[in-house]
């Protein structure tokens, strides 16, 4: 005879394995059948929108007034610079965690290849340090600034111009610390019962923050906007219509493809089609992709990839609501 229940059953386990210092798969179990999915997918949501990260927003460069400007005794443009640049990951010093923003200035001399390694400071440190970031070429001086900035999600140029001085060009500004965030679910063996689920994440950060913690700090964010519930109900206004985990998903859908870091050949073949949005290539099936004029099958597995790693495998199925408010954001956006 089936037993009766009075109450769902409590996890009680919690395994992690560690790959590397930056990746990890944390395993929780038993759940009640159907409770796994109920809260992995907003805690992978809030992994990959509201990690706290560091990134530049700001740069000015001495001589150059515009991102399309070039440096004199500097190898690259600016543009390339400013690419550079933010492929760059910060992380403030101790002493300046409470900071919500710092402003470097740096000068050097040629000849030299400029890394991250170079960007280190009192105040600053740098993850990547054998980033390439320009090459100065001999009797060159280059002197510029940037402003670091510590935030979540990712926040366009034309937003970030209006907290930026005047004399600074803006930067898209990625925050999010966290390059990857998946789970799986099993079933797993309770008292006989085989209807029991495993949640399995992997999760993966640039190194600006270890794992766990950001797994912690976004199971503290869904406690956080949990609380609400814990007042009294009847002064909650009446909820409005549509979801708010959509709104947020959507929002992480417009970002620009140019976030995902591709290759040269892969962004332009995407470019030359007037693919501008990460939202364009979800939407988009295995077909559709392989259909784009020049999009030869090692651009195709670099997309793919990028787009499992966001937890969008190609051919991924969204609510209908969400396919419509994508549509309707592209078309506006774009025109």
């Amino acid at each position: 005879m089936k037993t009766i229940k009075t109450a769902p059953y409590i996890p009680t386990d919690i395994n992690i394995e560690e790959s590397n210092k930056n990746r990890i798969k944390v395993s929780v179990y038993p759940f009640e059948s159907g409770y796994a999915i109920t809260l992995a997918h907003p805690i992978r949501r809030l992994l990959l929108s509201s990690s706290v990260g560091y990134a530049p927003i700001g740069l000015k460069i001495e001589g150059v007034t515009h991102e399309f400007d070039s440096v004199r005794g500097i190898s690259e443009d600016v543009s390339p610079f400013i690419i550079n640049l933010k492929n760059i990951r910060f992380v403030y010093k101790a002493f300046a965690e409470s900071e919500e923003q710092v402003v470097v200035n740096y000068s050097f001399k040629g000849p030299m290849g400029l890394t991250g390694a170079d960007l280190a400071n009192d105040v600053l440190d740098v993850v990547n340090k054998e980033a390439y970031l320009a090459t100065i070429n001999e009797d060159a001086v280059l002197n510029f600034s940037i402003i670091v900035q510590k935030g979540m999600g990712y926040v366009p140029s034309e937003e970030i111009r209006k907290v930026v001085p005047e004399d600074f060009i803006p930067l898209d500004a990625y925050f999010t610390p966290v390059k990857k965030a998946i789970y799986e679910i099993e079933n797993v063996l309770v008292e006989d019962n085989p209807s029991y689920e495993k949640i399995v994440f992997d999760i993966e950060t640039d190194g600006q923050i270890e794992p766990y913690k950001a797994f912690q700090e976004a199971i503290a964010v869904m406690h956080a906007q949990m609380s609400i519930f814990g007042a009294d109900i009847t002064a909650v206004p009446a909820i409005a219509k549509g979801s708010a985990d959509d709104a947020a998903e959507l929002k992480d859908l417009m970002v620009k493809i140019d976030t995902l870091n591709l290759s040269a050949r892969c962004f332009n073949c995407l470019d030359r089609t007037g693919i501008r949005y990460i939202g364009e290539l979800v939407l988009m099936g295995e077909n559709d992709l392989k259909n784009i004029k020049n999009m030869g099958k090692k651009s195709y597995d670099e997309i793919a990839e990028k787009l499992q790693e966001l937890g969008y495998p190609v051919g991924s199925e969204l609510p209908s609501e969400l396919v419509l408010s994508l549509n309707k954001k592209i078309i506006k956006m774009k025109n």
